[in-house]
């Protein structure tokens, strides 16, 4: 893919994943997303304390409209196309032990991350793709999936098979292109920064 050259080897999943927003619709069969999520299960996490949930939905099923209409207007133009949706959100307490109270946790979004990762790059070994997306209703979110409020809605995420760049708008069409990485001389330093 242009512009998609490592600097060094590396697994070809990690440069063949990248965010489409053109979904062809299509239904996933329940075992695929359940794979997914299983790869995020396996993510490593501080204390293996494990603080992702996931809220999700596949095409056609009794919660789609839900979770569809809390992507914020932008981006529910373009998801409602995908085969499944999952908001991820971070446990932001971890649990007392020993009749001690509940802790911040200062790593929950970190972890949560992690899970992200996970699911994008199962989602590409199986040849979908998946769109990260921060724009979502988050007042809304917690009364309209029950979630409890010491969780942190972090994103939503759509999966899917890749669709004509056509259905998107003009303006999206021009950015449906796998984008290009800085060089690891840019983020990397050895020893000290810069």
């Amino acid at each position: 893919m242009t512009g998609r050259n490592p600097d060094h080897p590396v697994e070809n999943l990690f440069v063949d994943r990248w965010s489409t927003r053109a979904f062809d619709g299509s239904e996933m069969p329940e075992a695929d997303l359940k794979t997914i999520l299983e790869a995020a299960r396996w993510s490593p996490s501080a204390f293996n304390i494990q603080p992702w949930r996931f809220v999700y939905a596949r095409r056609g099923d009794d919660h789609w409209e839900t979770l569809v209409n809390l992507l914020n207007p932008f981006n529910l133009d373009w998801a409602q196309h995908a085969s499944a949706l999952v908001y991820l959100f971070s446990d932001t307490e971890v649990d007392g032990k020993n009749d001690e109270p509940n802790r911040a946790s200062g790593t929950h979004s970190f972890d949560a991350g992690s899970a992200w990762a996970h699911v994008a790059l199962q989602a590409t070994a199986l040849g979908y793709h998946t769109h990260g997306m921060a724009g979502i209703l988050i007042e809304d979110i917690h009364q309209r999936l029950g979630v409890p409020d010491r969780f942190k809605p972090e994103i939503a995420i759509a999966i899917g098979r890749r669709g004509d760049a056509s259905q998107l708008s003009e303006s999206l069409q021009e950015r449906e292109t796998p984008s290009a990485r800085k060089p690891l001389s840019e983020i990397a330093f050895a020893g000290t920064w810069g």
